[in-house]
């Protein structure tokens, strides 16, 4: 899948609104499916499930139907707006995304907008030639859907209080983000050496014509293109980031191929109002991180928040034990035709524990859960510039517990948890 593809996908699934528009839709066809079927002649209900009223009675019975699909509806909405908002000013706006995306939420209030247009649809061709006066198919129907919608509004408060709770919001953002992780590191490592993948001279530059975050770059197609005209590229801009009218977005070496270069980077290339995670794999860190900060903040002053967090970093840190990140060079035969800014594992525990070192810095608990991470990480990987990545942060977390934390007992256990990792240099 590529990766244009990847974050439209990503991007459907941000659409609140399409999942309920659709069913709304089904419910509309439903109905005129179902007058066809309880046309004269083709009943097919048993006797005792046939409804004993007359039309008046048949459209009293789909007005309440709609009146209660679509209140409750306005009642659903009403309770995740109130959730939203909470959620917003205690974990930080940017993690509405996994609400907006949650599938139980759009199918919910989709029902009930399914049953409200079903309900209406099916009255207005009561009474029409060619049909019966009471379609007894479609009232059987309305009320199936009926009970249907009162049983799944327990569920859908419990899914709502449920998914607000803030271990539900760090364990969602911590599957996303080690879905990312598995999805864009490798077990295999380049086959190339990248002692290779030394930065080209300055060539001719590439200049982005519109403000927005890069969504999606496909890498491959660009390769492929400069293969095919014997250039080499190199990307400067990567998922993520924020490019500004007139920004350089790439480099090419050969300048009467920068028409054609800059067309072919625009064609691969996603532009949107949003960072998306298909092939940021810092997206994700960033949202656990903004939890954690947020807890940390005087205003909320939850410490316990924070260190589920960093637990939930170690485990994408120990995830990452024996697979590699993307490489910084794109081969085509034995040449390199595509250079390119990747996240390496320095850049990675750099976003994952700076911030949350930084607030959390006089708070002895959160930073002896954090050497105690990096040491439960380190005792895994075997890499030893890696292991050099993780012993410097507990310096630092050693440095900042020093300068900021006053408690005596809370400085003794930080030196202790810090000597243990200090243990495998």
């Amino acid at each position: 899948m590529s990766g244009r593809v990847a974050a439209f996908l990503e991007w459907v699934g941000d659409v609140f609104w399409l999942r309920p528009t659709l069913m709304a839709i089904f419910g509309v066809a439903l109905a005129t499916g179902v007058r066809w079927l309880d046309s004269p002649g083709l009943s097919i209900l048993p006797a005792w499930l046939v409804f004993a009223g007359d039309a008046a009675g048949a459209r009293a019975l789909l007005g309440v139907v709609a009146a209660s699909a679509i209140g409750v509806a306005g009642t659903i909405f009403s309770i995740t707006i109130a959730a939203l908002s909470l959620t917003s000013g205690q974990m930080g706006p940017r993690l509405l995304r996994n609400f907006l995306r949650d599938r139980g939420n759009q199918v919910a209030l989709g029902l009930f907008l399914m049953t409200f247009c079903y309900a209406i649809a099916l009255q207005r061709g009561m009474g029409a030639e060619g049909t019966p006066p009471v379609p007894h198919l479609g009232l059987v129907l309305a009320v199936g859907l009926a009970l249907v919608c009162a049983s799944s509004l327990a569920w859908v408060v419990h899914h709502i209080a449920g998914g607000i709770n803030v271990e539900t919001v760090i364990a969602i953002v911590h599957a996303e983000l080690a879905d990312a992780a598995a999805r864009l590191t490798t077990e295999q490592a380049p086959v190339r050496p990248l002692a290779l993948a030394m930065p080209p001279m300055r060539g001719t530059p590439l200049r982005c014509a519109a403000a927005g975050y890069v969504r999606a770059l496909d890498y491959g197609q660009l390769a492929d293109w400069a293969q095919a005209r014997g250039v080499v590229l190199s990307v400067l801009a990567r998922p993520g980031d924020y490019l500004h009218p007139g920004q350089r977005l790439a480099e090419v070496n050969a300048p009467d191929q920068a028409p054609d270069a800059a067309a072919a980077l625009h064609e691969a290339m996603s532009i949107g109002p949003r960072p998306a995670a298909a092939q940021d794999l810092e997206f994700a860190v960033r949202q656990l991180v903004e939890v954690a900060v947020r807890a940390l903040s005087p205003g909320i002053n939850d410490p316990f928040t924070a260190m589920a967090v960093l637990d939930r970093l170690g485990a994408v840190l120990a995830g990452l034990v024996g697979r590699h990140l993307p490489a910084p060079v794109l081969w085509r035969d034995d040449s390199v035709v595509l250079y390119r800014r990747v996240s390496d594992y320095p850049g990675l525990c750099d976003a994952m524990f700076h911030m949350i070192r930084q607030a959390g810095a006089e708070n002895a608990a959160v930073l002896i859960r954090m050497a105690e991470v990096l040491e439960q990480v380190i005792d895994m990987e075997p890499d030893a510039a890696r292991r050099e990545v993780l012993l410097r942060h507990g310096r630092w977390v050693l440095r900042a517990g020093r300068a900021r934390i006053t408690d005596a007992p809370g400085r003794a256990g930080l030196e202790r948890a810090c000597a243990s990792l200090a243990a495998y240099g």
